[in-house]
């Protein structure tokens, strides 16, 4: 019987296939629906070994605030993509509604909730940034954000830390 050594979760980055690969994530929404895209791209990229830092700003700021990251919303009130009239999506309730049945959905096919995810980024080896006017401008400080942010800095910082990065604003 032989025995293999799992997999480094936080991978190599100075191997030959990701020397130089990063990729830079700009989330810039606070809704369920609008803050899984960014994570399953970092948690990809993560996976195959590229650099991926995350930058929020100004609603995508609730992602990462300790009081409503675990509380994001969907709301079919002018979302076209659901394929309903858009006259549902303002009754009482359906936002509740929407947001239960989008989890719902989310936890059968595995994946996890936002503070669990992010987790699962850190952990990972990604870098979680915080806009320094969208802190300032919502009067948030470090105190107020998840543990797995580095730090709060502004645009031009982030655009250094990345040089060279494929960018997604999302």
């Amino acid at each position: 019987m032989t025995t293999q050594a799992a997999p480094a979760i936080v991978p190599n980055f100075d191997d030959d296939a990701t020397t130089g690969r990063k990729l830079a994530i700009i989330c810039s929404k606070g809704t369920l629906d609008m803050a899984y895209p960014g994570l399953i791209l970092a948690n990809a990229a993560l996976g195959e070994g590229v650099e991926t830092h995350l930058f929020f700003t100004f609603w995508g700021f609730d992602m990462i605030t300790k009081s409503r990251m675990g509380d994001l919303k969907f709301t079919m009130l002018g979302n076209t993509a659901t394929h309903l009239p858009q006259g549902i999506g303002g009754l009482p309730g359906m936002t509740a509604m929407a947001t239960h049945q989008m989890k719902k959905q989310i936890a059968e096919v595995g994946v996890p909730e936002v503070p669990e995810f992010l987790e699962q980024i850190v952990a990972s080896g990604g870098h979680l940034w915080a806009c320094r006017m969208s802190a300032d401008m919502m009067h948030l400080s470090k105190d107020d954000l998840y543990e797995g942010v580095e730090d709060i800095i502004n645009a031009a910082d982030f655009i250094e830390k990345t040089d060279g990065a494929q960018l997604l604003f999302i």
